[in-house]
């Protein structure tokens, strides 16, 4: 059995640029940047990053593009996959990125903080008048033999 799955949470490091492909289907390029925090030999805290190119094709492309941005946090599940081409200077370049199943955002970090302060005390004054209405709950006994399942 073989396995071909990568999942990375991180930030992205630019804006997501979108394409199409000659058939019309959407792409989207990104890469997020992932980090790592340890302690060496003699107690030191180091810490390594790691920057990850991704590709994600059709609707979720057209989505990704939309609401992500540089700095954005996101969950990222796929497929690890090389190319290789020919550069013109006749070398072959090679680029191993994650094509993209599922991409999760993660919470926004923009400048959404002080409006949604506001919307937030909003939402508390008005809440006591939006109160969903209570679940009215069956009194009689159900018998097991009605479920048609």
């Amino acid at each position: 059995m073989y396995l071909n799955k990568a999942i990375v949470i991180g930030n992205l490091t630019r804006d997501p640029e979108i394409k199409a492909l000659p058939s019309g289907i959407q792409v989207s390029t990104f890469s997020v940047a992932t980090n790592r925090v340890w302690k060496d030999k003699n107690g030191d805290k180091q810490e390594s990053v790691d920057y990850h190119n991704i590709v994600v094709f059709g609707k979720q492309a057209e989505n990704v593009a939309q609401y992500l941005k540089k700095g954005s946090s996101a969950l990222v599940e796929g497929r690890m996959q090389t190319r290789s081409w020919d550069a013109q200077d006749g070398s072959k370049k090679y680029r191993t990125e994650i094509v993209a199943d599922r991409v999760q955002f993660g919470p926004r970090r923009d400048s959404v903080g002080s409006s949604s302060q506001k919307e937030n005390s909003k939402d508390k004054e008005d809440d006591s008048s939006n109160d969903a209405p209570a679940i009215e709950y069956p009194t009689e006994d159900i018998n097991p033999d009605d479920i048609p399942f």
